[in-house]
């Protein structure tokens, strides 16, 4: 967006060196749109704004959700989701629970005992405003990092006085599920290397150390396991974002177009350009 922005600069806010991923997603999707059953790589909640799709995990087993309804599913949980009707949705993508302010946050998990059975939240018209009035700009791959931090405080503080404890605490008991774990430390950083050495040292591990608590948890070799989910966002990607081809060879670490055309096709069976009509 080119304009006067909120710093008083006349710029492309895509440029900006202020721009950081955006993690709050206004998304659509057809009916029949299928999310297969994937580890969730950071915290997520979905605000469903048009629609039912169902949602399948071990909190919301089988769960039709509706328009005007959200849940959160948290890092490293199993999710999957088709889409019964057209829908339109609001996504919000986080690590850390900073959403909740740190006296909220030890008061639900201190206080308030969690559900024995999880139902997705009622949109309430107050979070309804904050999700329509923020569609406009949602849909850039990248925002301003104070807008981003100015609308996740939004959200947390329409969350805080608007709902009660018990209904925050099925959102906030799952997060601490991970928030401390080496499972959570895994998902939250494994994009962000590229070996499993860099891994393990960015952990404070030694990788004899860190391949043998790996495999502890996850169950299979790490080397393997990095690879799929490289393979993973490869196809997420060239199926249901609008980036180009171009951009997701490099976004992926690969040094070139033929060199991202021949991985595609050793482990796809197909090129770029071939999966991407497939979606």
């Amino acid at each position: 967006m080119r304009g006067s922005s909120s710093c008083g600069i006349n710029i492309n806010c895509q440029e900006c060196p202020k721009a950081v991923e955006n993690t709050i997603i206004h998304a659509s999707h057809p009916r029949g749109f299928h999310l297969p059953v994937q580890k969730c790589e950071s915290n997520i909640m979905i605000f469903l704004l048009r629609g039912e799709a169902l949602i399948n995990s071990q909190e919301y087993a089988g769960t039709l959700l509706k328009a005007g309804e959200f849940i959160l599913q948290a890092i490293g949980s199993k999710l999957e989701v088709l889409a019964m009707t057209d829908v339109e949705c609001v996504c919000y993508q986080f690590n850390k629970p900073e959403l909740f302010c740190e006296e909220l946050y030890n008061r639900i998990m201190n206080e308030v005992t969690p559900p024995l059975i999880f139902s997705p939240l009622k949109i309430l018209p107050e979070l309804q405003f904050f999700l329509e009035g923020s569609k406009a700009y949602l849909s850039e791959a990248k925002i301003c990092r104070e807008l981003l931090s100015f609308k996740r405080k939004e959200l947390g503080f329409i969350l805080g006085n608007f709902y009660s404890d018990y209904e925050l605490s099925t959102l906030v008991h799952p997060l601490s599920k991970y928030t401390t774990s080496f499972q959570y430390f895994v998902l939250e950083n494994h994009s962000k290397v590229k070996t499993v050495e860099e891994l393990a040292q960015l952990g404070g591990y030694t990788v004899t150390t860190f391949r043998r608590i790996f495999n502890t948890v996850f169950h299979e070799p790490v080397y393997e396991w990095m690879m799929n989910r490289r393979k993973e966002g490869i196809i997420y990607d060239l199926r249901y974002t609008d980036e180009t081809i171009s951009e997701i060879c490099f976004n992926y670490g690969f040094e070139s177009l033929p060199h991202f055309s021949n991985f595609c096709k050793k482990n796809f069976g197909a090129s770029p350009r071939a999966l991407r009509l497939k979606k």
